[in-house]
């Protein structure tokens, strides 16, 4: 079903439904939540994914999974097409989908089938070969491997608040004692406080977030240098290094879905 509205297949009497739309970039849908499981996939432009639990990054050729009930933001970068199935909650505990938000890489097969799907009936015959297709479908998104693009917010109001400000201009020069103050808290208690809710250390956090931020800014057509010099990396090659060294490729090749032979 191509450029369709979500609403309308909400209540429809299928456990799965795919659509397919095309939206303008810088396009944002507030905060909001659907009675299914989410699974969108970046078929062009990358998507932004926010709940008051973190950052998602979706770029080009990846999704993303957004489970029922979960209230969450979606910002555009650059034109984007995106395909979603949406997923029952029965059917997502059936092929165990997690009760979390988590990106995706996204396999040949997995794309096939997506595009065959698109193009099938609302009401499509479930114990026809458009059944077996969607449930060949959610098999594959469950066994499709979860990517680290996220950046997760703590729970306590404190840090929560240092972290979106950081979003807001971010830079790999944002020292601990920086954001401590910005909390208010002490180096030893922001320290503790922010691995135990968030599980991982500041500089880890703060390379994840200028990471996802960068791949936002070159999705929309920003040069390397320009991106790199603007998170605070000393020189391109270093924001490279980074960059394939926490995402396992270059940019250029991460952003177009293409891998490094």
């Amino acid at each position: 079903m191509r450029n369709t509205l979500v609403d309308p297949y909400e209540d429809i009497a299928r456990s799965v439904v795919v659509t397919a739309n095309d939206y303008a970039s810088g396009l944002t849908f507030p905060g909001h939540a659907h009675r299914r499981g989410q699974f969108a996939f970046a078929s062009r432009g990358t998507i932004s994914v926010s709940t008051p639990q973190g950052r998602w990054l979706v770029p080009p050729q990846r999704a993303c999974w957004v489970p029922a009930g979960i209230v969450h933001e979606m910002t555009m970068s650059g034109p984007v097409t995106m395909l979603n199935v949406f997923v029952s909650p029965e059917e997502a505990a059936t092929v165990r989908l997690p009760g979390h938000c988590c990106v995706y890489g996204v396999s040949a097969l997995l794309r096939q089938l997506l595009d065959e799907a698109i193009d099938l009936p609302a009401m499509y015959d479930v114990d026809g070969r458009a059944g077996k297709l969607m449930n060949l479908l959610v098999a594959e998104i469950a066994s499709m491997p979860p990517l680290s693009l996220h950046a997760p917010l703590p729970s306590d109001a404190r840090l929560a608040r240092a972290c979106r400000r950081l979003f807001a201009a971010p830079s790999i020069g944002v020292g601990l004692d920086m954001m401590a103050a910005e909390a208010g808290l002490s180096r030893r208690s922001f320290t503790r406080l922010f691995r135990e809710q968030t599980g991982v250390s500041f500089a880890q956090w703060r390379q994840q977030a200028c990471l996802l931020i960068a791949i936002e800014r070159l999705s929309e057509g920003q040069a390397v240098t320009r991106v790199a010099l603007d998170l605070g990396y000393a020189s391109p090659s270093a924001f490279s290094s980074a960059f394939r060294r926490v995402l396992g490729d270059t940019p250029s090749r991460y952003l177009t879905g293409r891998r490094a032979s």
